[in-house]
């Protein structure tokens, strides 16, 4: 299988991921008359099939490492329950945030469910890999939050959807759920008879689709807010939508196969923190190709300056945390 050479390719790929990541949902945009939990079922497909194509190319061909189909057949069985709950966990997590967002706005939902995520993740996949040095990546993750509540305070100039308590409720179970499946990952790609990342990329996927038809089922049925979404919306859908959808996942797919496979290299810890910048790319997105801020006040532009200098600083402390 590949594995990154040196450090320089692995840290390429850990800010890739958070490229990919914070881009997927650029497809959204795109789609019309289309419910997001109708559109999440197109986007789920997406990953798996980005992750399974991942598998079988540069996990299977390679001198380092097992074969992903090998890997699969020979790993633990806990490991490959792991990565499976890992995927589970993710995708409610991300439903949550969808609906976060939804009720409370980005400006309140998006840095409280990230904020949390950043935290939870990296310490508890740095308890069962401390890999790294714990003060550059402490002080990392404090300016990635920093990053967060500057693009925060640069969107609520923008929006004028009041946050209620019950956005900001799901927005903190959404970012205990975004963190926890990190250390899940770390204990499916470092105990016993491992996974490889391409392995724990497929399995992670297959959790998140297997989760789908209880999570997103029970989220179509009982939505936070509007009415029910049926079914026969998803097989009445243009053709583009669907394309969307998969396009989208196959987006995020890419940055969690270059975010697996770069912490085999520089440990979880590391790269979960960098992928998690994904909110500086999304915050590009909205500024420099949907004019976003195009009428937006000083102070917004003073705080979007201020969360790409959090950010840039916050990836070059977490680099640095990397030990060899």
């Amino acid at each position: 299988m590949y594995v990154p050479g040196n450090f320089a390719t692995a840290l390429t790929l850990t800010i890739l991921s958070a490229v990919f990541w914070g881009s997927w949902a650029n497809t959204y945009k795109g789609v019309k008359n289309y419910a997001f939990e109708l559109f999440y079922w197109d986007y789920v497909i997406g990953v798996v099939l980005c992750t399974l194509a991942f598998g079988l190319t540069l996990g299977s061909h390679g001198n380092s490492g097992e074969p992903f189909i090998a890997n699969l057949r020979e790993a633990n069985g806990t490991n490959v329950g792991f990565a499976l709950i890992a995927g589970a966990i993710f995708n409610v997590a991300n439903l949550l945030l969808v609906a976060a967002i939804d009720i409370a706005g980005l400006a309140i939902a998006f840095p409280i469910a990230i904020g949390i995520a950043v935290v939870e993740g990296v310490v508890l996949s740095y308890a069962l890999q401390p890999k790294g040095n714990v003060a550059f990546l402490g002080c990392g993750v404090v300016l990635a939050i920093a990053a967060v509540l500057f693009d925060a305070k640069a969107y609520r100039t923008l929006e004028a959807k009041a946050g209620t308590r019950l956005g900001i409720v799901i927005s903190v179970v959404s970012g205990v759920l975004m963190g926890a499946f990190a250390p899940f990952v770390t204990r499916a790609m470092t105990h016993a008879h491992a996974l490889t990342p391409y392995s724990v990329a497929a399995l992670f996927s297959g959790g998140a689709l297997l989760c789908c038809f209880v999570a997103n089922v029970y989220f179509m049925r009982h939505p936070f807010r509007g009415p029910r979404v049926s079914f026969r919306g998803y097989w009445v859908a243009d053709s583009k939508n669907h394309l969307l959808g998969i396009i989208g996942g196959i987006a995020w797919g890419v940055g969690g196969c270059f975010n697996f496979i770069a912490a085999g290299f520089v440990g979880v810890p590391i790269s979960y923190a960098i992928g998690q910048s994904a909110p500086l790319i999304a915050a590009s997105w909205g500024i420099f190709v949907w004019r976003e801020f195009s009428s937006a006040p000083p102070q917004a532009w003073t705080a979007i300056l201020w969360m790409f200098l959090m950010y840039i600083a916050a990836i070059s402390l977490i680099a640095l945390a990397y030990e060899g």
